[in-house]
């Protein structure tokens, strides 16, 4: 039901030079991923903006609808925005090495770590981010989302995945992040890595390690910062960061802080069918 859009949508995107290279079908029902040729950060922002109008437009008319909500359904796996990262200097990419990724890029990584718990008000900026991130099991068994601070080798069950010597692969933004927003505080906090060397050895995983069955107590994860529990606390994180606020910008910062507390409070005027269903007979 679903190729003739998906083959409109390749051919569309191809015809503004894209260079789409890959589709999957992903882990739940409807739910596709659409891989293509990268490109500076700028670039890759507008093909992004893009990139999200062309597939809706797209899929009405084949009458669909699509989304790229973070959890649009509850028992089924949300929808990210995977970015594989990698540093070039003029035509070198200063992140390859021989074996694994260069020393300069673990300290950029290392700075992506780092603050990931202050910057995900920025890569999951939606009250149903979090669910995404801290929901229940889906019906497959996992989110196929991070929930804390870790990176390993080609395994998706990490916030980080390095599946090769000359990138790494940062899965916690979602569907909702601001296409320029993303790439801009992952130079920040990587630059920052590189500025401060910071080691992003202490969140280090084997490649055979499932984060997924690692219960909360474990001594495995002691030193391992987890993700912000809800918008609130996520954009508290990010209002406390002085590095973040030097780096993005005072003005910026007090904007979207704003903003981010304003969903917040939109939110908890909200009175939920749950809140009335557990508590009409109390």
């Amino acid at each position: 039901r679903r190729y003739a859009l998906l083959a409109d949508i390749v051919k569309t995107l191809n015809a503004c030079g894209f260079g789409v290279y890959q589709t999957d079908h992903e882990d739940a029902n409807g739910q596709f991923e659409i891989n293509w040729h990268y490109q500076d950060c700028l670039t890759t922002a507008d093909q992004h903006v893009f990139f999200k109008w062309a597939v809706k437009t797209l899929s009405e008319r084949h009458g669909f609808r699509a989304t790229f909500m973070p959890r649009p359904f509850s028992n089924l796996s949300g929808n990210g925005c995977h970015i594989h990262c990698s540093l070039w200097a003029g035509d070198k990419n200063v992140f390859e090495a021989s074996d694994t990724i260069s020393d300069l890029a673990l300290q950029f990584l290392g700075g992506v770590l780092a603050k990931a718990p202050s910057y995900c008000a920025v890569t999951n900026p939606t009250v149903n981010s979090f669910k995404r991130l801290n929901g229940a099991a889906t019906a497959s068994g996992y989110t196929w989302s991070p929930n804390r601070v870790s990176w390993s080798g080609n395994n998706r069950s990490h916030m980080v995945r390095v599946p090769d010597n000359d990138r790494f692969e940062l899965r916690l933004a979602d569907g909702a992040v601001n296409p320029y927003l993303l790439p801009a505080v992952m130079l920040a906090c990587g630059f920052w890595g590189i500025d401060t060397k910071a080691n992003p050895h202490k969140c280090n995983f084997p490649a055979d390690v499932n984060m997924y069955e690692i219960p909360d107590g474990s001594p495995k994860l002691e030193g391992i910062a987890s993700l912000p529990r809800n918008l609130l606390d996520a954009t508290r994180a990010l209002e406390g960061d002085e590095h973040l606020t030097a780096l993005l910008g005072a003005d910026f910062m007090r904007a979207f802080v704003k903003l981010q507390k304003l969903e917040w409070t939109e939110f908890t005027a909200h009175l939920s069918s749950w809140e009335v269903s557990q508590t009409l007979d109390c």
